[in-house]
């Protein structure tokens, strides 16, 4: 059987780059970065130069950087140390009902502690309204959290927008960029980021390593005791060899990201053409535009399907995808993504699938993709 793995926003698999340069890390530089002889002065070396490497990927300073273990400790670090930080000053948090559960968790935990958190609503398109971030503004308002792009749905946050208006009003702007840094160019700049997550294995680089970016001049409470590691931010000696495999795959989207992002289109318009061409009834959950959406992330729902029942036939028709969020997987609950856009009686909620493309698909296996979801809707149909 031909399997085809369509659920890279939940994980890419490494590249062949970033195995060699982490095997060749593994086989030279095995020193603790803080030691002072040469074996520790080695491994300080190449995490300066990662250091150096994400910094630029986001038009950022070297300081900047706060290596993780990946985009949840970022997010978390991020959202209880500006809780932390900022408490005398205020206790309201805006994020909203999209966000990734590694930051309504947090929220919902702050809320626990005192904290008022305003949750935004969004549209039928997953996108969040400018003017109800400014409405939600209060004179205690201590930071905004909101996702750059949607992890179900590929759809944009108006981020641009956002980072104006908070920074022309003093308030910290946090971004979960874990599904923005592989395909969208981002300078922190221009748009105004305060701080932002990304993380290397949606990347085509190794699990376990992540960054949060905090610019200068923003304050956040440590939540990791120990040594001096990342500035005291962030204590516990850095994973040189997941670091540099981070690395390694932030060189490889530098170079191929254009090819990438094209390559993605393809695919999302080759399996929608085959859908179409097969009289197969879906209807996209979100936008298809460039503008508003990332081309690798595709979630459509297939009325009258059950989607535990469709997701265990793709599977074992050979074609890997899920209902959301990977960290959700198992889980009975609707996607609280699609209750925000559509309402928790929206039958999109049980039958709606995500799709995430990746640079080793290609255009014929969407077309066998179709092929098989024509089957597998025709003959649940036939069930009913």
């Amino acid at each position: 059987m031909n399997r085809i793995y369509l659920d890279h926003a939940a994980t890419t698999p490494i590249h062949p780059s970033v195995k060699e340069k982490m095997r060749e890390v593994m086989e030279e530089s095995f020193g603790n970065p803080s030691s002072i002889h040469h074996f520790g002065r080695e491994s300080r070396k190449r995490l300066d130069e990662a250091r150096m490497t994400m910094a630029n990927s986001i038009n950022a300073n070297y300081e900047s950087m706060i290596f993780t273990s990946g985009g949840t400790e970022a997010n978390n670090l991020a959202i209880f140390g500006l809780a932390y930080a900022n408490r005398k000053k205020g206790n309201h948090i805006i994020t909203t009902q999209i966000e990734h559960h590694a930051v309504l968790h947090p929220c919902e935990q702050l809320e626990r502690e005192g904290f008022d958190v305003t949750y935004l609503p969004v549209d039928e398109n997953g996108m969040v309204d400018i003017m109800d971030v400014k409405k939600a503004l209060r004179k205690d308002t201590i930071f905004a959290t909101i996702m750059f792009v949607n992890n179900e749905t590929g759809m944009k946050q108006p981020i641009h927008m956002i980072g104006n208006l908070l920074r022309s009003k003093g308030i910290p702007f946090h971004t979960d960029a874990v599904q923005a840094y592989g395909v969208e160019e981002i300078d922190v700049e221009e748009l105004k980021i305060d701080l932002l997550t990304a993380s290397s294995h949606k990347i085509y680089g190794p699990k376990g390593v992540g960054f949060l970016y905090k610019r200068d001049g923003i304050n956040i409470a440590q939540r990791l005791f120990g040594g001096e590691q990342e500035r005291t931010w962030r204590s516990g000696t850095e994973n040189t060899l997941a670091i540099e495999g981070f690395k390694k795959a932030v060189e490889v989207l530098n170079d191929e990201r254009q090819q990438r992002v094209d390559h993605y289109e393809k695919l999302s318009h080759q399996l929608i053409h085959s859908l179409n061409e097969k009289g197969v009834q879906y209807e996209v959950n979100g936008k298809l535009d460039s503008e508003h959406k990332v081309p690798n992330i595709l979630n459509l729902s297939f009325p009258g399907m059950d989607v535990e029942i469709f997701l265990t036939n793709l599977d074992l028709s050979g074609v890997a995808v899920s209902s959301g969020s990977a960290c959700t997987a198992g889980s009975i609950d609707p996607s609280h993504v699609l209750k925000a856009m559509y309402g928790e009686d929206s039958p999109k909620l049980r039958n709606s699938i995500r799709f995430s493309f990746g640079m080793d698909n290609s255009v014929e296996e969407m077309e066998q993709v179709a092929d098989r979801i024509e089957m597998i809707v025709n003959r649940l149909s036939s069930n009913v």
